[in-house]
């Protein structure tokens, strides 16, 4: 594949996969509108790889927190904030890995790979988004999260499975409405994505390298650290601007897309 399509998809992947504007919509829809090669699964497992290695670095200390929460749950204790986190993560991600599996397996995850499919997701979960961040509050932090509300925020991620939903849009969106603040919601939904990415990658990633090109990974290899640099800008941003500027901005841009994506899919 031509460096200059690899190093595109990495990028949309990076900028769009942290903000709430769905990056396996964007990567559906590259081939779609441009004309370009369907870069395939393999490459797209590749980018959220790089991306997940962006949320580890960015969020380390988080990280190395739920790590040792890990031990701490082998051992029975969930007496200490990363016991906590860790449960809550391994939580929230189960209905999204059950629901994946049965979407894979089942055949329905193609049939939902459409322009219009995106245009309605992009535009309907867009205004959630808005709704529930123009009425949620402020009142609770990361270490007000339990493992009931890492439940719901797991089904609200459930609902990212459908193109063009956004996973961190549609978990932000969970969180706003439990009242989370808007860089507690953000910072749960980016820790989130570590399993979600993982059992993603496992499941994808061992069936596309048995059938993979020799040369693809060399491929995959690049665009996942692409997917790593710009990610990490975008995430930085993100978490930064959140301090100042809410949510309106992606929903304008969500808002806006949608409709196009609905104009061409039902014109054309």
């Amino acid at each position: 594949m031509p460096i200059f399509q690899l190093i595109l998809i990495a990028v949309i992947q990076g900028i769009t996969e942290f903000l709430p504007i769905s990056s396996s919509g964007h990567l559906i829809l590259l081939p779609s509108l441009t004309g370009l090669e369907d870069q395939g699964q393999l490459l797209d497992v590749a980018v959220h790889v790089g991306t997940l290695g962006a949320v580890v670095l960015y969020f380390w200390s988080d990280v190395r927190q739920g790590l040792m929460g890990l031990l701490h749950l082998a051992a029975g204790r969930t007496d200490t904030p990363g016991a906590r986190l860790a449960l809550g993560l391994i939580v929230a991600t189960i209905p999204t890995v059950l629901a994946g599996a049965a979407l894979h397996f089942s055949g329905l995850s193609d049939t939902l790979r459409s322009i219009t499919v995106i245009g309605w997701t992009m535009l309907g979960f867009g205004i959630v988004l808005y709704w529930a961040d123009q009425r949620g509050t402020n009142t609770k932090t990361q270490e007000d999260w339990t493992a009931k509300q890492a439940l719901i925020f797991g089904l609200w991620q459930m609902l990212a499975l459908i193109p063009g939903t956004s996973r961190s849009g549609i978990t932000i969106t969970g969180g706003r409405w439990l009242g989370y603040s808007r860089e507690a919601a953000a910072r749960l939904s980016m820790l989130m994505s570590i399993p979600t990415i993982c059992a993603s990658g496992i499941l994808l990633g061992a069936e596309m390298a048995v059938e993979a090109d020799p040369a693809v990974y060399r491929d995959a290899a690049l665009a996942a650290l692409f997917a790593c640099l710009s990610a990490l800008a975008a995430l930085s941003l993100m978490m930064r601007l959140l301090k100042s500027v809410s949510f309106t901005p992606y929903v304008i841009y969500r808002v806006a897309l949608g409709a196009l994506l609905l104009w061409i899919g039902y014109t054309t």
